[in-house]
């Protein structure tokens, strides 16, 4: 389902991704840990084309959203190919993005819209959907400001889901929440992870990504370090780096 090869990015001369490849298949959810700046989040941002590439390939369904020519220049998709490619992945942020000047139900409908060009009321029957799936079905009519940081990231993925993705990224969905509100969060992505919905999470709850993710990739410099099963990766035998951040997060 997606495909990366090669990839590498820098900013200002600072090289964050350093020749990154991994695959992602269709029902798989993938956890990414490592230790803050060790190009998590840079690596999913360029997957969902909100950071470019310095060279590498990513593909989406076997299409090419980037390959590399000759002389090592990144070339990207036409401009149409590549929105399509765009849509086919959904991104939550950290720290939720949410329209503060709209309610809940229109932060889930604006994007319907104007990406999909639904209807007002086909977007508002999704959104009331998706709304009641992650729990908040009471909550059309509010605003950001009224929710705690545990509803306004539900809506974030309520939101994201609403576009219909084949592939849903987060960037650390629960590092601004208190422990009770990030299990609610994490609650909200089990749920998905048993519909065998396409997930790559980056994450610091360990527990989360042994229990949930399928497959869990340790990044450090910019460098995929180690990669496989839960297990396999964060079990007896794992490398003196991986301990070594394991123990940083009190989970060694």
């Amino acid at each position: 389902m997606l495909e990366v090869k090669h990839l590498a990015k820098a900013f200002g001369g600072d090289a964050v991704l350093r020749d990154v490849s991994l695959t992602v298949q269709q029902g798989q959810v993938v956890a990414i840990i490592g230790r803050s700046g060790s190009g998590k989040s840079t690596l999913l941002r360029c997957l969902n084309h909100l950071e470019t590439v310095d060279g590498g390939e990513i593909q989406i369904d076997h299409q090419p959203m980037v390959t590399t020519d000759e002389q090592g220049k990144p070339l990207y998709a036409p401009k149409a190919e590549l929105r399509r490619l765009c849509l086919k992945m959904g991104f939550v942020f950290q720290n939720y993005n949410l329209f503060p000047h709209m309610t809940v139900l229109r932060n889930l409908c604006q994007a319907q819209e104007k990406v999909l060009g639904r209807t007002r009321a086909v977007a508002e029957a999704r959104a009331k959907e998706l709304l009641g799936k992650v729990g908040l079905q009471d909550k059309a009519e509010q605003y950001p400001c009224q929710l705690s940081g545990g509803q306004q990231q539900r809506v974030a993925i309520a939101r994201a889901l609403a576009l219909d993705p084949e592939i849903l990224c987060f960037d650390e969905p629960t590092s601004a929440l208190d422990p009770q509100l990030t299990q609610e969060v994490l609650n909200v992505i089990r749920d998905l992870a048993k519909e065998k919905r396409t997930m790559i999470v980056v994450t610091h709850e360990m527990r989360f990504a042994r229990e949930v993710a399928d497959y869990v990739i340790f990044m450090q410099d910019g460098y995929i370090r180690a990669e496989g099963t839960p297990d396999a990766v964060m079990g007896e035998g794992r490398s003196e780096e991986l301990s070594a951040f394991l123990g940083l997060l009190g989970d060694g």
